[in-house]
């Protein structure tokens, strides 16, 4: 009996270490998996799959067990295991695109963002959710070293700066094409709704080899969505405490079975008039836009248009159109109308057309200064791309037409007396090669040539070299490129047109060029618990030649204009660091160190608005069972050097170091509805009161001026000032809130 007793045991034992196994097969498109990593949640216990993409893992006396499986390059995979569960099955495990996106920017053509010779950061639509915004210029605020600069008090114009460099520097492109350029550069950006935004992708440094002037600093391509990736319908609307209103709506539609189409329109009005900071102006310009975009996708051919008309003023609370021009009250309006038509023709796989034709019209006044401008700027480039065992070719022709005329200066013609309108034509010609050295490193090296029929014959070459190790969990590129800018500075340099200062060029402003260096580090670490690290680094070092840096202090009643009798050298570092954790939590962080210097006559400048360092944040949880998504995100921002009306001037030379903190709340309901809201600027940071000098003189009739125009100090006017609007760093803006909702068709 005992012998009996023994041998009961034993087989119940085996049979509980039957029941006490899990198996199953782990694939990805099909293939199997060797070396994929099983880990029981909240143990030590684990395994991996063999070379068949099978495994087995002991789950004995574990309570509830879940299982996190996870593998290089792809999403993990959770299961949690069921009683009696012996077989799991086969279980795929799908690419991580967050590591493996397909960027265009850098090269032109689609690439896996892992074997892309140039850095190039990649931001989808979704990352922008947790902080909605009125406009593409607003949401960049919390992308690490990107910084929408506001450039005026009074009707709130402003650029984007890249790692501390002017925002003139910065070329934006839609589609890869130069669309936001010259002109649209002051009021197109915040005319670029983000519902028919599908990814940003942001190189920084040089890219003038292959997108020519205004990409000196570096670019932003706004890659617009495919109607077949889009919802049959959508929309999206929100309110602000402000009373600013927010709609966007979309509809995708088929003309035939070949034929798609999307349409997008994007409505915004704010007109209510506030001054918390009580210096008598407007704290943020009123505006009253609409945006309408279209999109059709043929076999071949890829096409959009775009309408945009704007109406916006900001100054004295008591303004209104009556006293538009005029000296009685000041006001800063502008009408702008603006359209578009860009698209791109595919011969064949090697061959393909991008086109584009953008006309922008400004009616414009600033007190009793009237600027009106108008701009069409045609382009066309043919991209031919061959590959030869380790050569990857790609050769390109290029033609930019631009037609510039307005009521200034700039277009002032000597030698007739009278005003004649500027037209530029720019051929070009690039190609590039990007050489296979292994499977894990590669150098492209690239050279372009346009023909300015203005300032004649310029050159811009770029070499890259990239390498990884053999599973592509580290990454090092090295950056070497000269970029080169043709400055317009009525149309770029919003403070040329404002206030009172007189415009003063010294000569004929040459082209500025560049030289820059960029070494690129990228660090994937993928933990047993089945998330995954990245760490991105880079040092940039870029050494500026001609460069027109406007002069304030020369003369606190002129800007002038030349160029540089020097260098600039613009260099620093910055980290990014993301995650996606277990139970969907997601970290976004990243800092970036600006040292930014001015060399000229042997004496060393910092240059206005550029601040030291930047840090941005970005922490979003989901709770898959209640649907509720909690977004906190933000930046702060270090000193920077405003500029003043003399050593007399009691306002602050240097922006205190602030921060920027916003936190929404977002509900889904049956995967169609989103609810969301939340609080922006929690810190309800604001700048000084006293930004705006002598705010209740604008037209300066009570300042005294002597025989050579500079004003003098007197009881009534003790430090010498003028009116001035240029002082400005942030948005006047403090807290409020917002409510919103999303809806999509399925």
């Amino acid at each position: 009996m005992f012998r009996s007793l023994l041998f009961f045991i034993f087989c119940t034992q085996i049979g509980i270490a039957q029941v006490s196994l899990i198996k199953g097969k782990v694939v990805s498109k099909n293939s199997p998996l060797s070396g994929a990593s099983i880990i029981i949640n909240r143990t030590k216990k684990g395994t991996i799959t063999d070379q068949f993409g099978n495994f087995s893992l002991d789950i004995t006396n574990i309570k509830n067990p879940k299982i996190t499986i996870s593998y290089l390059g792809h999403k993990s995979f959770n299961q949690k295991i069921k009683p009696n569960q012996k077989n799991l099955g086969t279980i795929e495990l799908i690419l991580d695109d967050e590591l493996d996106e397909i960027v265009i920017s850098g090269t032109l053509k689609p690439v896996s963002k892992l074997n892309s010779p140039i850095p190039v950061e990649v931001y989808s639509k979704d990352y922008f959710e947790g902080n909605p915004t009125t406009s593409v210029f607003e949401s960049l605020g919390i992308i690490n070293g990107v910084r929408p600069q506001i450039n005026c008090n009074v009707c709130s114009t402003g650029d984007i700066h890249i790692n501390g460099q002017e925002g003139s520097y910065t070329m934006v492109l839609i589609d890869g094409l130069p669309i936001i350029s010259g002109l649209s550069s002051v009021y197109g950006l915040t005319g670029i709704p983000q519902s028919f935004i599908e990814q940003i992708e942001i190189v920084k440094g040089p890219a003038s080899t292959l997108y020519g002037s205004e990409a000196i600093g570096g670019l932003i391509n706004l890659i617009t969505k495919i109607p077949e990736n889009t919802s049959k319908l959508s929309f999206d609307i929100f309110r602000s405490g402000w009373e600013e209103i927010s709609t966007d709506l979309g509809l995708k539609y088929n003309f035939q079975n070949k034929i798609q189409g999307m349409l997008g329109i994007n409505y915004f009005n704010y007109s209510n008039p506030i001054d918390n900071n009580q210096d008598g102006f407007t704290d943020l310009t009123l505006s009253d836009r609409f945006s309408l975009f279209n999109k059709l996708e043929f076999d071949n051919l890829s096409i959009a248009t775009r309408y945009f008309y704007e109406e916006r003023w900001g100054g004295q609370m008591n303004w209104n159109s009556n006293f538009r021009g005029g000296n009685e009250v000041y006001g800063e309006s502008i009408y702008t109308s603006r359209i578009e038509i860009f698209g791109k023709y595919n011969f064949n796989k090697d061959l393909f057309f991008q086109f584009s034709f953008n006309d922008h019209d400004q009616n414009s006044v600033y007190g009793n200064t009237i600027f009106n401008a108008k701009q069409s700027i045609s382009f066309g480039q043919l991209i031919w791309n061959k590959k030869l065992t380790s050569n990857d070719f790609l050769l390109g022709l290029a033609f930019r037409h631009t037609f510039y005329d307005d009521d200034t200066t700039a277009t002032y013609d000597d030698s007739i007396l009278t005003n004649s309108s500027e037209k530029i034509s720019l051929p070009g010609l690039f190609i590039q090669d990007e050489i296979k050295i292994s499977d894990y490193s590669s150098i492209l090296m690239g050279l372009r040539y346009d023909y300015n029929s203005i300032h004649g014959n310029i050159f811009t070459p770029r070499f890259n070299y990239k390498a990884s190790n053999k599973n592509k969990s580290s990454t090092i590129r090295f950056s070497l490129g000269s970029g080169y800018r043709i400055a317009r500075v009525f149309t770029e340099d919003h403070a040329a047109l404002t206030g009172a200062r007189e415009v003063v060029f010294l000569e004929n402003l040459n082209p500025e060029r560049s030289w820059n260096i960029n070494i690129n580090f990228v660090k994937n670490i993928y933990a047993k618990q089945g998330y995954i690290l990245n760490f991105d680094t880079s040092l940039f070092w870029t050494e500026f030649s001609n460069k027109i840096v406007p002069d304030y202090d020369s003369d606190p009643n002129k800007i002038i204009y030349s160029n540089l009798n020097g260098k600039s050298i613009n260099q620093g570092a910055s980290i990014n660091f993301n995650s996606l954790f277990n139970r969907g939590l997601r970290v976004n962080l990243g800092a970036t160190y600006i040292d930014s210097s001015i060399f000229e006559n042997g004496k060393k400048f910092i240059p206005y608005l550029t601040e030291n360092f930047q840090g941005t944040w970005k922490i979003e949880k989901k709770f898959n069972k209640s649907q509720y998504k909690i977004d906190l995100n933000g930046n702060i921002i270090g000193k920077m050097r405003l500029p003043r009306l003399g050593p007399l001037d009691p306002r602050e030379e240097y922006s205190p170091v602030f921060s920027i903190i916003n936190l929404q709340i977002a509900k889904s309901i049956k995967n169609n509805y989103e609810l969301y809201g939340g609080v922006k600027n929690i810190l309800n940071f604001t700048p000084s009161k006293f930004s705006i000098a002598r705010s209740f003189d604008p037209f300066d009739k009570n300042v005294i001026f002597d025989n050579e125009g500079n004003a003098t100090q007197t009881i009534e006017n003790p430090y010498a000032l003028t009116f001035d609007p240029s002082y400005v760093y942030a948005s006047n803006q403090g807290v409020r809130y917002f409510f919103g909702i999303r809806w999509s068709s399925n």
